[in-house]
């Protein structure tokens, strides 16, 4: 998941030509994008889309993730806002204002309880992961206990804007968006869950979104939320492996599978051990993935 597109779920004259673009995954907004007044609208959009006939197999064709960002759970949308998004054609909730693993937790039991609702009246069910929002000091102080509260959470993802702000923090010094990302990164370390980038509203800066990403690239991080499609194919490109990473890799494993005496040894006088050969299968493995994927669409 290279790129994920947001699309105000206000807005559905967006939906066709948000799944039709290159994005890898497509996030449906109901949260900072929708107006107080647009809320009930909005969801109404959302599960009029999910449940018509044509998405589940442009999902299949595309093949988009699709993810539904909600209200955080202290709001008065929230309880609605689940119910729109629990559904089978959802692969992934994103939760906003996450601060705690009791947070997670607390979310889990209502997504449960929504899940069991709509499984027990559907001919389908829903299988949803969670992307949790770390967008807040309290949250990163507690980042990796939120990446470790339950298996369901697929990923944690940084959101800047929220985080910086309000307290007075450059948000496009690279920098200060370093010692977060490597933060977060070290945190989402200990369940193994992915990070994710956050998105990047200097929109006409796209030189200014090609470094941010670099950097998150060069952390481990997975990928870059996208808030204009001009966003998208410069999200694509980076976090894809080069054909330069491609070959080193391919080189790496080689040189594992002919060693069998030593636990480091050289290759083009650079020394190589387990770690090396774990990332080169990752890089290997990640752009067999994407060109499967580019190849069946």
């Amino acid at each position: 998941m290279r790129s994920k597109l947001f699309v105000p779920a206000s807005r559905p004259e967006l939906f066709a030509k948000a799944m039709d673009s290159q994005a890898d995954a497509i996030s449906f907004d109901l949260e900072d994008s929708v107006l107080h007044e647009r809320k009930e609208h909005a969801r109404k959009e959302l599960s009029a889309l999910f449940n018509s006939e044509d998405f589940e197999q442009k999902k299949q064709a595309t093949r988009k993730t699709v993810i539904v960002r909600i209200n955080p759970l202290d709001t008065e949308y929230f309880a609605e806002d689940l119910k729109a998004a629990c559904h089978a054609s959802v692969d992934i909730i994103n939760i906003p204002k996450i601060d705690s693993a009791a947070d997670v937790l607390a979310f889990i039991q209502r997504l449960a309880e929504t899940e069991s609702s709509y499984n027990a009246n559907a001919g389908r069910k829903a299988h949803i992961r969670i992307l949790a929002n770390v967008e807040t000091p309290i949250a990163l102080h507690n980042a990796a206990d939120i990446a470790a509260a339950h298996s369901r959470v697929w990923g944690l993802q940084l959101g800047l804007g929220d985080m910086f702000e309000p307290l007075n923090i450059a948000r496009y010094d690279a920098q200060n968006v370093h010692a977060i990302m490597f933060s977060l990164r070290m945190a989402s370390a200990r369940s193994g869950c992915v990070v994710y980038d956050s998105a990047y509203a200097d929109v006409a800066n796209i030189e200014g979104y090609r470094q941010e990403a670099l950097q998150a690239k060069s952390l481990g991080f997975l990928g870059k939320t996208c808030i204009h499609p001009s966003q998208i194919r410069v999200a694509n490109e980076v976090f894809s492996p080069t054909e330069q990473e491609v070959a080193w890799a391919r080189k790496v494993v080689a040189a594992a599978s002919e060693n069998d005496v030593n636990g480091a040894y050289l290759v083009d006088g650079k020394m190589i051990d387990a770690p090396f050969v774990a990332r080169a299968r990752f890089i290997i493995e990640h752009a067999r993935q994407l060109a499967a994927t580019h190849h069946s669409s």
